[in-house]
């Protein structure tokens, strides 16, 4: 009677405890429904327009699949060597648990976790813990149990494959075959399936990239396992025991392979709508669908890093001696000094020790700047020393001061190729090596853009009534400014006063007859037709000198708004992004830009007709000469003072490509004007990507821009008359004084040449999402010219109209001019063309 009061008074508080304790585990572990949220739980993946993963979005990296997209092999390797009695147990397998326990006692420690109990510790790692201990093998098995009352054993195998982990922030065997293997896990191999599964035992300890003999070792032994168990016979483990490991590591967790610049601005149009829709993009398994073509892409990287590497030999090469070499010499001198044995860590040309010597000895200035740079100087001023002090043990800490003139002196380029049917982005190179230079070319610096901005002149004159066939003389021009000076832009050459068409002025880019456009048409009606086209962004001053391209822009945008031309007079704001889905497949949103008319489809053709001649007969010559483009292509070059910065654009009907070349720091430019042109660097990038395109077939060499109506007949000497070329109805007004005849308006003081450079971390232009809309896109109306000279757009918004212009007084025809000799016709190629390329303009007192 007393050992039966004995054992209750022990046991009764015993099953009391042990029942108090059962409810807290499961009071305190998750349920079925947090395994159900959990499991679903996948990463935003974002694809480029040919299908290929770019970026994934989330803490880990995450696919999932179904039991059947899993190599068959791989499922077999798992059961044989983690859990073999997976469809018989019911979450916990005893027999293993007592063998376990016995091996323990021996003094050897063995696992008795099955599946589940794995996929528990693998769903809620922070929940469940990961250390030894009896508290964290209890919530381990109660959720085991639960998972095994709310599953399937297919269900629960399926969660497994797609929960376990890997490293490089892995999850789930799909992305573990895509990291190690470059393929999905449908496709795994025997030996593949095998060496997946050995690196369960320890993901980090046997990682075939960090340990390679000790991850064959235990792939070897899983297929052992797998023979002995009857699941592969002893001829087929032999053949995959002989199989190398066959790693190709493709780290996905390093950040985009793809286009970095580019995603970076995917992530941040993504994140607004996300924020607008409520929705977390981390977790809720979106996939989002850009516009950026891998095939162009790489193409494009290609062509950014041979041409800068070969422009970066050339300014090594001229600025190293006193003595300038250009042209060819230069070329050859730069070529030689590049070897391929020779490269520095992120892959380029290593770069001569001579490099811009004669630069830096004419610069005491911006070198004192890089010394005080050095640690020497840093270390110097802690010290407590002065400046001078300091400064020349910067000036002689030569190691450190080296590597910080070669990163002040290193040539950058950004490249961008958008669809003008569509605007959609295809390929986007924001600088030569991201890793190096995270800066964004194409979206983030604003410079000036040169004579690139020079169609937007032309345009607006050709609106105005000014016909491309008209005559202007090739002379000086003076426009005074309100403060009493003089704005006398120049070319190259000195002026020869012959006499060139609108058309032959945009062509060969003469300053001298740009000035005269722009003064007839006004600044304002420029302003006006450059944000029409595209250029909404950019702040526009108001002076003469923007005829010259003095006010900075994005090579983005300033590529969508030669798009305006290439797609006929359709602007479409440059797209990133084409549809968001759901994890289903189901489509969330779809963006495309909204199509506005700007010119008529005449107007328009007009412009790419001058611009091919461009590039037939003009500053883009190296398209034809260099790169042997014979297919339908327009352009345009710019270069801005001091050969600081270099472009050009290139239109084709299905593509517009554009490209920029400089330096960050624009106290450091090309040396001579030779290469110092954007028809002689820019356009090196431009031109290689074409032809490489074209010759892999990704851009099609039979489209063509429409043909362009003939033009009506030259007509006489419009320098004589300013007012004989406008509408009959204005000149005859001018005649009969209703307009009296007054001055030019005084145009307001032109900017600085040289822009600020745009800060590091200036804010990317990303497209405006609310300026797209769902499709389908409207169908547009051709809208016929408006009568000249009044300037009027069809477009579907309505625009303030301009002010009055005043016109200049007419003048009695000029006696007959004799004209000078006919020049011989030079090739676009020859170097050192005084028409080749404008130069900047100049302020005379």
């Amino acid at each position: 009677m007393s050992v039966a009061l004995w054992a209750s008074m022990v046991l009764v508080p015993l099953a009391l405890l042990c029942a108090a304790g059962a409810w807290w585990l499961v009071g305190h572990t998750p349920d079925a429904t947090a395994v159900a949220e959990r499991a679903a739980e996948q990463p935003t993946r974002i694809l480029s327009a040919d299908g290929v993963l770019i970026d994934t979005l989330g803490e880990r990296l995450h696919a999932s699949r179904t039991l059947d997209q899993v190599s068959p092999a791989l499922v077999q390797a798992l059961l044989v060597t983690e859990d073999k009695r997976f469809y018989e147990h019911h979450g916990l397998d005893l027999r293993r648990m007592v063998g376990a326990a016995w091996n323990v006692m021996n003094g050897e420690i063995q696992g008795a976790s099955t599946l589940t109990q794995q996929l528990a510790r693998n769903l809620f790692p922070q929940r469940i813990g990961m250390e030894r201990s009896l508290l964290r093998k209890l919530r381990e098995i109660t959720l085991a149990l639960k998972i095994e009352r709310a599953y399937t054993k297919d269900q629960i195998l399926t969660l497994y494959l797609n929960q376990v982990r890997f490293p490089y922030r892995v999850t789930g065997v799909e992305m573990a075959a895509r990291t190690y293997f470059s393929k999905s896990a449908q496709e795994l191999d025997l030996h593949e399936s095998a060496l997946l599964v050995a690196m369960l035992k320890g993901p980090k300890r046997y990682d075939p990239e960090q340990a390679p003999e000790r991850a064959k070792a235990r792939r070897d032994l899983v297929l052992t396992l797998m023979s002995r168990a009857g699941a592969i016979d002893e001829a087929t483990r032999a053949r995959a025991t002989a199989q190398p490991l066959g790693v190709h590591l493709q780290r996905l967790d390093l950040g985009p392979q793809h286009a970095p610049h580019f995603v970076r601005l995917v992530r941040a149009q993504l994140d607004d709508w996300a924020e607008a829709q409520g929705a977390d993009p981390r977790v809720e398994g979106l996939t989002v669908h850009t516009t950026i073509d891998t095939r162009l892409q790489a193409l494009a990287e290609q062509a950014v890093r041979r041409q800068a590497a070969l422009l970066q030999a050339v300014a090594d090469q001229e600025w190293s001696k006193p003595a300038l070499r250009t042209g060819a010499d230069a070329l050859a001198a730069g070529q030689g000094g590049q070897t391929e044995t020779a490269r520095s860590p992120g892959g380029e040309p290593a770069r001569s020790p001579t490099a811009f010597t004669h630069f830096w000895s004419q610069q005491p200035t911006l070198l004192a700047e890089l010394a005080r740079e050095t640690p020497a100087y840093r270390e110097a001023r802690a010290a407590g020393l002065d400046d001078a002090l300091a400064l020349r043990r910067g000036l002689a800490d030569r190691d450190a001061l080296q590597a910080l003139k070669f990163q002040k002196t290193r040539l950058e380029a950004g490249f961008v190729a958008i669809d003008p049917t569509s605007g959609a982005v295809r390929a986007h190179v924001g600088s030569r090596d991201p890793a190096q230079d995270q800066f964004d070319h194409v979206s983030q610096a604003q410079r000036q853009p040169g004579s690139t901005f020079k169609p937007f002149v032309y345009g607006a004159a050709l609106q105005s009534g000014i016909r491309s066939t008209d005559i202007l003389y090739d002379e000086a021009v003076e426009i005074p400014l309100p403060d009493g000076t003089v704005w006398s832009p120049r070319d190259v050459g000195e002026a020869t006063g012959e006499p060139l068409s609108v058309r032959e002025g945009l062509a060969r880019s003469k300053n001298t007859i740009t000035a005269q456009v722009m003064r007839r048409v006004g600044v304002s009606a420029v302003i006006r037709y450059a944000q029409l086209m595209g250029l909404s962004r950019a702040k526009l001053d108001p002076v003469p000198s923007l005829a010259l391209g003095t006010s900075p822009v994005t090579l983005l945008e300033l590529a969508g708004a030669y798009g305006s031309f290439a797609s006929l007079g359709v602007k479409r704001q440059p797209v990133l992004i084409s549809h968001i889905t759901d994890r289903h497949g189901r489509e969330l949103a779809r963006f495309a830009p909204e199509p506005q008319r700007v010119l008529t489809e005449t107007q328009a053709l007009e412009m790419v007709d001058i611009l091919r001649d461009a590039v037939n007969s003009g500053t883009g010559g190296w398209l034809r000469s260099r790169f042997g483009l014979r297919v339908d292509v327009a352009g345009k070059t710019g270069t801005t003072q001091r050969n600081t910065d270099g472009w050009f654009i290139a239109m084709r009907p299905d593509l517009v490509a554009g490209a920029w070349v400089g330096f960050n720091d624009q106290r450091v430019t090309m040396r001579s004007n030779h290469w110092g042109q954007g028809g002689r660097n820019a356009l090196l990038i431009v031109g290689d990507f074409l032809r490489a395109g074209l010759q892999a077939g990704r851009i099609d060499q039979r489209a063509r821009f429409p043909v362009l109506p003939k033009p009506e007949p030259v007509p006489e000497d419009m320098s004589a008359d300013p007012g004989a070329q406008t509408s009959p109805m204005l000149h005859a007004a001018l005649a009969a004084g209703a307009l009296p005849p007054t001055a030019p308006p005084r145009p307001t003081l032109p900017p600085p040449i040289q822009a600020p450079l745009s800060p590091p971390d200036a804010p990317p232009v990303v497209p405006n999402l609310q300026g797209l809309r769902a499709a389908p896109v409207q169908t547009l109306t051709p809208v016929p010219p408006a009568p000249a000279p009044v300037l009027r757009w069809s477009t579907p918004r309505e625009l303030p109209a301009p002010a009055p212009r005043e016109l200049p007084p007419l003048r009695e025809p000029s006696p007959q001019r004799e004209l000078p000799p006919p020049r011989e016709p030079v090739h676009p190629s020859e170097p050192d063309d005084p028409n080749d390329e404008e130069a900047p303009a100049v302020v005379r007192l």
